[in-house]
């Protein structure tokens, strides 16, 4: 007998709430009865107000139609979520789960006790390693999603990451493609690119999204977010440069040449990644790519990676395959159709098997689940407890006179298992006080990958700055030659409190690493090598040459005067004509405030030159740690 109970999928995303309700058709496959989508603006990508501003948008949804659904199925923000794709060697299967964990506590940003994390075995390449995704969000951003899906009367019984509902719902909608093909999926804050082929899925999250060219053209035209957020809508662009003619509108020209620097960005990002999907994970030239999400359908967007990227660009149509109920208006969908891609995603984990099948529910979410489908069998059994209960409580009333008289001769015994009892608690204490040393000892082994992390991401910043700086000097005035540029760094100086030992490392006192000190591994500059750096060996954090001292009367009580929370780069760069270098200067600063090990860059003094016998120029930079290192 059909089951005809619908239910909901929800896409808490960064820009936009997107809901739809399904329910299962006569056929076996799904059928989309109704939907809704309200845009959440500047607090959707802002953690103190995001909750607040989609609890909100949620209950406005439920509240402008008849939803009977009240089971929700969720997906997080790409923003929100780690994944990676990671290969292991052939292994004995008692152990899979064993090295999936390590290589989780290995990969992912935060320690396991504060994610919820999942993964999912996807096959074997061709040297028989197995090829696993690995996604983890923190626990309290899950928990945040449940707050938000019980103040609208909901109940969560799934949590699905964006890759994973974007790759189950282009499966089933374009499971008959053959050779490569790709899906760009475009954001508010992040943009999710998956490859397919033979099979086999591999995706990566990129930190570009439409938000970028909002907040940029809000600078530059002195407008709030919102304002220039509905400009945008109206009269935005993509710029397809060289001999078209600019809009005559001055914002539209303005948001046309701030989107086509924004996706130009996003292509290298692109281009990277097919260049890795290509080389590390054996996959062949891409075939074509569809577009999707909320950014994809500004004008020329189609157009402008269809001439990057040299192949046919389509949309992605997410109800390819999905049965839509009579009453509502394809019209009206087909303008939303193209974000929609998660939320069928979503849809798809009621029916049969998904080839993608993560769930990023807390452990006790899952337990209370499993209670609530146990319970009425839970209260058959109590109540037929009961009643033997009471039939045979008159024979207790008759033997409870021998229990009482043997009351007085089990206290002697009972006495001696007190005393037992009290020396094996004074035990379980000991042992308790010795894993709390054991599990500090572990914490401190974690750290020791720390600094490697910390210059990987520098190396990936140089990187990035000098492939921003290339793309930005190639212009149709230089003939389209490509333009060298190159960017690294000098030296790297861990900054400590002013009250801690001896004050403010230098780059030849304690905690400073002078550029000599990476040479002996490899030199920070980004050029040597094929487009990369060679980071070598992370030498140890020295202790400091004097004991620490107090903090003067009036500090602030919150400084803590044992770690690094912030370093000091002086970076080198070839000199350039005109405004090139600092052009590379603020590229670094704005890759460094992005990037995943650090925050709140900021140049420090003005560019100046290298010296007469060389064409290079350096500047100063200070920049937060994301995660302090505790010393």
């Amino acid at each position: 007998m059909l089951n005809s109970k619908s239910f909901l999928a929800v896409d808490f995303g960064a820009g936009s709430l997107k809901l739809a309700e399904f329910e299962q058709n006569e056929a076996g496959g799904l059928r989309l009865k109704q939907y809704g989508i309200k845009a959440l603006g500047i607090e959707g990508s802002q953690e103190s107000a995001r909750e607040a501003a989609i609890l909100k948008g949620l209950t406005e949804l439920l509240g402008e139609k008849s939803y009977a659904a009240r089971q929700i199925n969720a997906c997080a923000p790409g923003f929100h979520v780690f994944s990676k794709f990671v290969k292991l060697p052939p292994v004995d299967t008692s152990k899979v789960t064993q090295i999936i964990r390590y290589e989780a506590q290995q990969n992912v940003p935060f320690p396991l006790d504060e994610v919820v994390w999942d993964y999912q075995i996807l096959g074997t390449s061709a040297t028989n390693e197995l090829e696993v995704l690995l996604v983890a969000v923190k626990s309290e951003i899950i928990a945040g999603l449940f707050r938000v899906a019980e103040g609208a009367g909901l109940h969560m019984k799934l949590v699905d990451a964006s890759p994973a509902a974007l790759c189950n719902a282009f499966r089933y909608n374009y499971g008959d493609l053959e050779g490569c093909t790709m899906l760009l999926d475009i954001g508010a804050k992040t943009s999710n690119l998956l490859f397919f082929e033979k099979g086999k899925v591999y995706s990566r999250s990129i930190n570009i999204g439409a938000n970028s060219i909002t907040q940029d053209f809000a600078n530059e035209a002195k407008l709030k977010f919102a304002e220039s957020e509905r400009i945008k809508i109206e009269k935005g662009s993509v710029s397809l440069g060289g001999a078209y003619e600019e809009p005559e509108d001055p914002q539209a020209a303005a948001i046309a040449k701030i989107a086509r620097q924004v996706m130009t960005r996003l292509h290298i990002q692109v281009n990277q990644t097919i260049q890795f999907f290509r080389g590390q994970q054996g996959g062949t030239a891409p075939q074509r790519l569809f577009l999707s999400g909320g950014a994809s359908i500004m004008p020329y967007t189609a157009q402008f990676f269809a001439e990057k990227l040299n192949v046919p660009v389509e949309y992605f149509n997410p109800f390819r395959n999905i049965e839509i109920d009579p009453a509502l208006d394809l019209e009206e969908l087909s303008k939303y159709a193209h974000s929609y891609g998660e939320v069928v995603g979503l849809g798809l984990r009621d029916l049969a098997h998904c080839p993608v099948e993560l769930n990023l529910m807390p452990r006790s979410s899952l337990q209370r689940q499993e209670f609530g489908h146990k319970k009425p069998f839970l209260v058959a059994s109590i109540f037929g407890l009961a009643l033997v209960i009471f039939a045979i409580y008159k024979a207790e009333v008759r033997i409870g006179e021998v229990y009482r008289n043997r009351d007085g001769e089990i206290q002697g015994p009972l006495s001696k298992l007190t005393a037992q009892d009290q020396t094996m608690g004074k035990a379980l204490g000991t042992r308790d006080q010795l894993k709390k040393q054991a599990d500090d000892m572990k914490l401190l082994a974690d750290k020791r990958f720390f600094w490697m992390g910390v210059l990987a991401d520098l190396r990936a910043v140089m990187m990035q700055a000098e492939a921003a700086a290339k793309a930005s000097l190639t212009t149709p005035e230089n003939g389209g030659t490509n333009t060298d540029t190159g960017v690294w760094v000098d030296t790297f100086t861990p900054i400590l409190p002013d009250n801690f030992g001896a004050g403010t490392q230098s780059t030849s006192g304690p905690g400073g690493f002078s550029r000599g000190a990476f040479d002996r591994g490899g030199s920070f500059r980004s050029r040597y090598g094929p487009r990369g750096m060679g980071m070598g060996t992370m030498p140890a954090m020295p202790p400091p040459t004097q004991a620490p001292t107090p903090p003067p009367a009036g500090a602030t009580a919150n400084v803590n005067f044992n770690e690094v929370s912030s370093l000091k780069l002086l970076c080198r760069g070839l000199g350039r004509p005109g405004t090139a270098n600092s052009d590379l200067a603020y590229s670094v600063r704005q890759f460094l405030t992005n990037s995943p090990s650090f925050t709140n860059a900021t140049l420090v003094g003005d560019l100046k030159p290298g010296g007469e016998d060389t064409n290079t120029f350096t500047f100063e930079m200070t920049v937060d740690l994301r995660h302090h290192f505790k010393l």
